[in-house]
């Protein structure tokens, strides 16, 4: 007898997804509160560190391909949120900074960010949530061990580091 695949709902993708989408959609009814989309909060976010930040870094880091990054800077360069500066090193290259205005709405949307956070601890204990960011980061930097044929990795805890989190060792 032929062995039975497992049902969609068992696959950890299928769970990633469905959990990413979940915590994205209450994060985005919240900052919907404040008229800003869940990709320019996170575009805010990243450029809040002050560095001038290049498009291909941004897109990355932001988790957006490069038109759609594109379209959204434009609009918050119209809006005054951000702006961008020709690289003093590269001249072909354009470095994005957030405006004082933007750091006056990043600071609004911090507040809600966290309290979506403080939610999620609520319900899930904040060691549980640390534990959960923790396993998390070593499956992304797995997954691009992986995934990446130079065999560069980001920094994560590995196989290993994930079996000993999910065993409850550190």
């Amino acid at each position: 007898m032929p062995e039975q695949e497992p049902p969609l709902k068992d696959h950890l993708a299928y769970l990633l997804a469905q959990a990413s989408r979940e915590i994205n959609r209450q994060l985005e009814s919240r900052l919907n509160d404040e008229g800003v989309p869940l990709d320019q909060w996170r575009i805010l976010k990243v450029l809040s560190d002050l560095n001038g930040h290049s498009m291909g870094d941004l897109a990355d880091a932001v988790l957006l391909n490069h038109p759609t990054l594109t379209k959204i800077i434009d609009r918050m360069v119209s809006d005054a949120l951000v702006y961008r500066v020709p690289d003093s090193i590269d001249r072909r290259r354009v470095l994005i900074f957030i405006s004082d205005r933007g750091k006056l709405l990043n600071s609004r949307l911090e507040a809600l960010v966290r309290r979506q956070e403080a939610d999620f601890v609520d319900g899930y204990g904040s060691q549980s949530v640390v534990h959960l960011k923790r396993l998390l980061e070593g499956l992304v930097g797995n997954a691009r061990k992986i995934s990446d044929p130079r065999g560069r990795t980001e920094p994560g805890l590995g196989t290993d580091g994930i079996m000993e989190l999910a065993r409850g060792e550190e």
